[in-house]
C-alpha cells in the first residue's frame, strides 16, 4: 500500500520562510530568497523521502500563497500591475500587500479565509482585460529541482474549477472565452510537466465539498471532460474539508486516475465509497486528521480501511498538512504529554507505521493500543455542575439595544463618527526583546513593570494628541491574542515551536486544549486599570472571545465543541466583571474568527456550529449593567450571509475588516436594516501602505452613503501589531484627518 500526503508545512521547522521573505521586504536580495526557498524544498522532499512516503508533492511550497501562485502562474495580474515596470517578485508581493513607492502606488488584494482554517488566500481578479494562458514557470521549475535531487514528485496545482469559484470575476467578462483561456492554459501544464517526465498531477478542488447545485456539477463537469480528455500524464483529484455528495456520482464517471477523499471530516464519504467506488481508479483515502494536532487511533483507523479492503487505496491524510506545525521533536513539553501528539513530520509517520500494521507489524498496534488505553485527564465535576446550571438569564442582557444606546449616548457624549482603534499598537524589536528577557528571568518583575508602564503612559498621550476619542493601551504586554489568555487559564498547553502559517509570512502559535477549563485569577486587569488611571477619555479592556479561542486552538477529540467553548465562554465572562468592577466603562470581546469553524454546506450551519458559537459569545457579557459599552471585532472572513446571527450577539459596537472588500458588507448590513453601530475598517494593518487624508475622507464619505453617521465609528481594519510606528503613526493621523474634514463637511451641510 502506497503512502502520501496533500501537501506539507512550507514555514520551516525554525520559520526560516518568515524571516527569509521579511528581510527580503528590507534588502530586496531575491536570490538570497531564492536560496532559502530551495533549500527548504529539498530539505522537505528528503524528510517525506526518509520517513517512508512513497507519493511526495511538489508545488505545494509557496512564497505567501497558493492562490496567489497559482493566478501568477496563469498571468492573471491586475492592469495597475502590468504596466508599474516592478520584478515578478515584486508584484507578486504587491498583490499581497500593496506597495506604495515613487512609481506605483497599489492596494492589496483582498484576503479570505480558506474554507474552515485559519489560513488565508490573496483572491485573484479577473477582469475584462485579463489574459489568461500559462506564463509563469513555478509548478515546472520545482518540478525539475526535485528531480535533479533524485526525487520523483506529483506536482500540486489548485483545480480550475475552484480557483474560478474563490476569485473576483468581474461582470463584464466574457464567460465562454474565460472557460475556454482556463481549459487551454492548464492542458498546456499537464503537457508540459508531462514532457519534463512527471507521471501525476494532483489538482486540489476543495469547492466541491461546498453545496453545489446541479449548474455548479455542470459546470465542473465540463472542465474536466475537455480538460482530461487525451490527458498526456495521470490526474488524483483532490478534496478535502468535507464529502463530496453533489459530484460524487459525476467525479467517479470522469477519467480521473485516483481521487483524494476526506474520511476525517466528510460525513458521507465512507457511505458515498461504499455505495460504489471503480476499481480502476486508485482511491486516495485521507483517513488521518490533516487539521489536528492528536495520534491517530490506529484500531479505528483500521477497521475503516477494512471496510474498504476491496478497493485500491493510497493511505493520505484528510488535507494538506499546511496547517500543522512541523514537528513535535522540537517541544520541551513532558514525554507523557508528547506522546499523544503528531504535528506534520509525526503525520507522515504515523502514514507509514499504518502501512507497517497492514503488512502485519503487530507490535505497532499493541502499543498504540495502549496509549488510548486509559482516562488522559480527568474531567472537572465542579465545571460540569457550572455548566449545567446555566439559564436562559445567563445568555440574556437585562435591558435592550435601543434602551441601552441611549443610556451609553448620554454618558459617553461622543461626536459624529467616533474614533477609536481596534486593540493593539506596534510590536517592537525592543518590545518583543523585553517581553523575551523578563520571560527568561533575565530582568525582573519591577524592571518588566517600568517598561510596561512607559510604553502604555507614551502611547495614552499620543492617542490624545492626536484626537482619538476611545483610547486602547496597546498590548504591549501581550504576545498573541489567544495566547496570551491561554497561557493564564488551566486546561490549555501552549508548544515552544508550533508555529503554523495564518498569512504569508505570518506564524500563530495555536493553543492545545488538554483538560477543562477555568480561569485562575484576573488576566488584563491590571495594565487595563493602569491606562485608565492616566485619561480622562475612555479606555477600552480589551478580551479575546471564547469562539476564536476555541477556533484558534487544536480542540480536544473527547469532548464536544459546545462544551468546550461554554467552559472558555464562563472563564471570559469572570474577566468581563473584574474588568467593569475596576471602572471599565467598555469592554471589547474580539471575536476574529467567529465564521472560521461555520460549516461549509448552509444546511449544517445552526445545528452543528451557530447554535452554541452565538449563546457562548452572550454568556461572556450577558451579565454587565446597562452602561457598560460591549463592542466585538471580526476580521478577514465573510459575513453578509451571517448578519441576523451577529446581530444576535447582542453587542453596542462590532468593527470588522472592510478596507480590502470596497465595503461591500455595507451594502448587505442596510439591506437587512442592521440596527448595532458599526467600525468599518477605513484601512488595510495588513499592508505597508500608509492612505492619504483624501483617500481616507472618500473611503468616509463612501461609508456614509450607506450607513447614517449615528450608526458608524471610524477604526483601522485590526490591530496595529504588525505594523512598523511611523506607519502607525502616519495611518492613524491621516484617519484623524479624515475625520474632521468629514465632520466639519457635515456641519456645513456638505
Amino acid at each position: 500500500m502506497q503512502t502520501t500526503i496533500p501537501g506539507f508545512p512550507r514555514l520551516g521547522e525554525h520559520r526560516e520562510l518568515k524571516f527569509a521573505v521579511e528581510t527580503y521586504f528590507k534588502d530586496h536580495d531575491a536570490q538570497k530568497l531564492q536560496q532559502t526557498g530551495k533549500d527548504l524544498r529539498e530539505k522537505h522532499w528528503r524528510l517525506l523521502q526518509d520517513n517512508g512516503l512513497t507519493e511526495i508533492p511538489s508545488n505545494d511550497f509557496s512564497f505567501y500563497d497558493q492562490m496567489l501562485d497559482t493566478a501568477c502562474l496563469l498571468n492573471i495580474i491586475p492592469q495597475p500591475l502590468r504596466s508599474a515596470g516592478l520584478s515578478d517578485l515584486d508584484s507578486y508581493f504587491a498583490l499581497a500587500r500593496g506597495s506604495q513607492t515613487d512609481k506605483v502606488d497599489v492596494k492589496a488584494r483582498p484576503m479570505k479565509k480558506w474554507f474552515n482554517t485559519n489560513y488565508h488566500y490573496i483572491v485573484p481578479l479577473i477582469d475584462a482585460e485579463t489574459t489568461i494562458h500559462c506564463s509563469g514557470t513555478k509548478i515546472f521549475d520545482e518540478y525539475l529541482e526535485a528531480k535533479n535531487s533524485g526525487i520523483e514528485t506529483r506536482p500540486v496545482l489548485i483545480g480550475p474549477f475552484t480557483f474560478l469559484r474563490l476569485s473576483e470575476i468581474q461582470s463584464d467578462v466574457d464567460q465562454t472565452k474565460l472557460l475556454e483561456s482556463m481549459v487551454e492554459s492548464y492542458r498546456h501544464i499537464l503537457q508540459k510537466l508531462a514532457a519534463l517526465g512527471a507521471t501525476w498531477i494532483q489538482v486540489d478542488e476543495a469547492c466541491l465539498v461546498q453545496e453545489l447545485s446541479q449548474a455548479d456539477v455542470a459546470f465542473f463537469k465540463k472542465i474536466y471532460q475537455a480538460l482530461l480528455k487525451d490527458a498526456p500524464l495521470k490526474v488524483l483529484l483532490q478534496t478535502y474539508f468535507g464529502d463530496i455528495r453533489e459530484s460524487y456520482q459525476t467525479v467517479i464517471n470522469l477519467p480521473f486516475d485516483g481521487i483524494g477523499l476526506d474520511f476525517v471530516e466528510g460525513k458521507q464519504t465512507l457511505a458515498l465509497v461504499q455505495s460504489g467506488f471503480p476499481k480502476d481508479k486508485l482511491l486516495y483515502a485521507g483517513v488521518l486528521n490533516g487539521k489536528n494536532i492528536w495520534r491517530n487511533a490506529y484500531q479505528q483507523t483500521l477497521t475503516l480501511l477494512e471496510s474498504m479492503n476491496d478497493l485500491n487505496i493510497v493511505l493520505s491524510t484528510s488535507c494538506s498538512l499546511l496547517h500543522l506545525p512541523y514537528t513535535v521533536a522540537n517541544e520541551t513539553l513532558a514525554e507523557e504529554t508528547k506522546r499523544y501528539f503528531s504535528f506534520a513530520v509525526e503525520k507522515v509517520i504515523e502514514l507509514t507505521q499504518l502501512r507497517s500494521i497492514l503488512a502485519g507489524n503487530t507490535e505497532l498496534l499493541e502499543k498504540n493500543k495502549a496509549l488510548f488505553s486509559g482516562n488522559r485527564c480527568q474531567p472537572n465535576q465542579v465545571m460540569k455542575e457550572k455548566l449545567q446550571q446555566l439559564t436562559e438569564n445567563d445568555f440574556q442582557r437585562s435591558a435592550t439595544y435601543e434602551t441601552r444606546k441611549k443610556t451609553q449616548h448620554a454618558l459617553f457624549g461622543f461626536p459624529q463618527l467616533p474614533t477609536t482603534t481596534i486593540g493593539s499598537f506596534p510590536q517592537t524589536k525592543e518590545v518583543k526583546q523585553t517581553r523575551g528577557k523578563y520571560r527568561r528571568g533575565t530582568i525582573d518583575q519591577q524592571t518588566y513593570d517600568q517598561y510596561i508602564a512607559k510604553q502604555i503612559i507614551e502611547w495614552i498621550n499620543w492617542q490624545e494628541d492626536i484626537g482619538l476619542d476611545v483610547l486602547v493601551h496597546g498590548e504591549f504586554e501581550r504576545n498573541d491574542m489567544v495566547e496570551y489568555f491561554g497561557q493564564q487559564l488551566s486546561g490549555i498547553l501552549f508548544t515552544t515551536n508550533g508555529w503554523v502559517q495564518s498569512y504569508g509570512t505570518r506564524g500563530v502559535k495555536p493553543p492545545i486544549i488538554w483538560e477543562d477549563i477555568e480561569r485562575l485569577q484576573p488576566m488584563t486587569v491590571k495594565w487595563t486599570r493602569f491606562a485608565q488611571a492616566q485619561t480622562s477619555k475612555p479606555v477600552k479592556g480589551m478580551l479575546t472571545g471564547p469562539v476564536t479561542i476555541l477556533n484558534w486552538s487544536f480542540p480536544r477529540e473527547d469532548i464536544g465543541l459546545r462544551e468546550t467553548v461554554y467552559q472558555l465562554a464562563l472563564a471570559i465572562r469572570q474577566e468581563v466583571l473584574d474588568l467593569e468592577a475596576a471602572g471599565i466603562q467598555m469592554i471589547q470581546i474580539d471575536e476574529a474568527a467567529l465564521r472560521e469553524k461555520l460549516p461549509l454546506r448552509r444546511s449544517d450551519w445552526h445545528k452543528e456550529y451557530l447554535d452554541w458559537a452565538i449563546p457562548a459569545f452572550r454568556l461572556v457579557h450577558s451579565q454587565v449593567k446597562e452602561a457598560t459599552q460591549i463592542h466585538t471585532h471580526m476580521c478577514y472572513s465573510e459575513f453578509s450571509d451571517i448578519v441576523p446571527e451577529i446581530a444576535a450577539m447582542d453587542v453596542d459596537v462590532i468593527s470588522f475588516e472592510s478596507a480590502r472588500s470596497n465595503l461591500t458588507l455595507l451594502d448587505e448590513l442596510r439591506r437587512q436594516q442592521f440596527q448595532t453601530a458599526v467600525g468599518p475598517g477605513v484601512f488595510d494593518i495588513h499592508s505597508p501602505r500608509i492612505p492619504t487624508v483624501d483617500e481616507l475622507t472618500t473611503t468616509i464619505t463612501n461609508i456614509l452613503d450607506k450607513l447614517p453617521a449615528d450608526q458608524v465609528w471610524i477604526n483601522p481594519d485590526c490591530g496595529l501589531k504588525t505594523r512598523g510606528v511611523i506607519e502607525t503613526k502616519e495611518s492613524l493621523e491621516h484617519m484623524l484627518q479624515a475625520v474632521h474634514r468629514v465632520r466639519e463637511g457635515s456641519a456645513n451641510g456638505e
